[in-house]
């Protein structure tokens, strides 16, 4: 099974940028201070998404204007998120924090095949 790589955490700011990129990318700065629709100026939008690329998170390219779009996927910056939950809530143990969310949730069909096809492929990685 492939290990996403960590990403930095992020302020709400920079993950709404980041959310934008997602969505809308790429863009110049101009651009992405539109696609925000947020009652935020220029300088504001490219400090964002100048500390995103600092942090390896979004990508800058050579052209003027330059233009950004992220370097990470939504994925990566939810394991890396997941991963401090579940050092914080539950020690590192997987099980405590799974069992809550199958305990206190409805699944639906969809997610329990789910469920049991990423046991069943640890359960291949481990014999192995």
């Amino acid at each position: 099974m492939a290990r996403l790589r960590k990403v930095a955490r992020l302020s709400a700011g920079e993950l709404e940028v980041l959310e934008m990129l997602w969505r809308s990318a790429p863009v110049t700065i101009v651009e992405a201070q539109r696609a925000l629709a947020l009652p935020i100026g220029y300088t504001t939008v490219q400090t964002r998404l100048n500390r995103l690329v600092a942090k390896g998170i979004a990508r800058r390219g050579t052209e003027r204007p330059a233009r950004y779009e992220a370097a990470v996927t939504p994925e990566q910056v939810t394991a890396g998120d997941l991963e401090l939950l579940i050092e914080k809530v539950s020690g590192g143990r997987v099980v405590p924090l799974v069992a809550h969310l199958v305990r206190d949730r409805s699944l639906s069909p969809e997610e329990i095949a789910e469920l049991k096809e990423l046991i069943a492929e640890n359960e291949r990685a481990a014999e192995n």
